[in-house]
């Protein structure tokens, strides 16, 4: 890259089971997104080639530092491989060990989604507690984090699209169809009654299981809502409060400042990621 960013840039990447979301910011603002098909038999080089072309065609400076969040295990290893090859990156990755700002009251912390610790991070430190984060993305996640501060456990659903898939694969005259929500909930064809039943009715779930939560906190949680369904699925609920699309992004953005990792972590003979990418399938968020 010709130009060096007048701020050192950061590389946060949230690797999920679907999808792997990236972003590049400067001083916690995020300037570039992009979401990536997860693929766990692509290779370190494919996985380098496509993220080195979409740094070069956003016209972005080489990131100087990175963190990873992940909840696919076999991926962490590869991307940390990636950023020493083509950025001569040492990425930070997070855990329940990371200073998150909260305190962990859960049995095994260790099992804990990196992705829904990042997400309890963000939210309390904007906005404080008692928080329920709802997070719809494979499965469709609560998490609970007290008044002070405490992460305290929450809830893991299947997602919706993830049923929606199931309902089609088991019903023999059941076919896929397209994610709108309809303007009547009673459907008058198969198709809109699926979209009601796949929309209104995880959203209906999602209010219900926030309300079993409540009572149980005894107390009124603001409830923020991130994951890439959020746009479909938050405006059929009641329950939602706050919606935050690049939340995870910004809690690894926040952790990383957290971490003081603003420095330069390229080693002194960083490759120049100048690879060009082979035509691949990606959707810029």
């Amino acid at each position: 890259m010709k130009n060096r960013p007048r701020h050192p840039l950061l590389l946060a990447i949230d690797i999920g089971n679907t999808n792997i979301v990236i972003g590049v910011f400067q001083r916690r603002v995020l300037e570039h997104e992009w979401r990536l098909a997860t693929h766990v038999n692509r290779t370190t080089d494919e996985y380098g080639l496509t993220i080195c072309e979409l740094i070069r065609t956003a016209g972005s400076a080489s990131p100087t530092t990175a963190i990873i969040s992940s909840v696919v295990p076999s991926l962490t290893p590869l991307f940390v491989d990636l950023l020493a090859k083509d950025f001569g990156i040492i990425p930070q990755l997070v855990t329940y060990r990371s200073p998150l700002g909260l305190s962990i009251r859960y049995t095994k912390p260790e099992e804990i989604g990196a992705d829904r610790l990042v997400n309890a991070a963000a939210a309390y430190d904007s906005y404080g507690g008692p928080l329920i984060i709802v997070d719809f993305g494979t499965a469709t996640t609560f998490c609970a984090v007290s008044a002070d501060g405490a992460y305290l456990g929450g809830v893991i659903a299947p997602g919706a699209a993830i049923s929606a898939e199931a309902l089609t694969a088991r019903a023999a005259k059941l076919s896929k169809v397209e994610w709108i929500r309809p303007d009547e909930v009673i459907g008058r064809d198969t198709a809109s009654s699926m979209q009601t039943g796949m929309i209104q009715g995880h959203a209906c779930m999602v209010d219900g299981i926030i309300h079993l939560m409540q009572d149980e906190l005894g107390t009124r949680c603001r409830v923020v809502a991130t994951g890439g369904l959020t746009p479909l699925i938050a405006p059929a609920t009641t329950s939602i409060d706050t919606v935050r699309p690049h939340l995870t992004l910004e809690g690894l953005a926040l952790l990383a400042e957290r971490l003081g990792d603003t420095r330069d972590t390229r080693a002194s003979n960083r490759p120049q990621a100048v690879r060009k990418s082979p035509k691949t399938s990606m959707r810029k968020g």
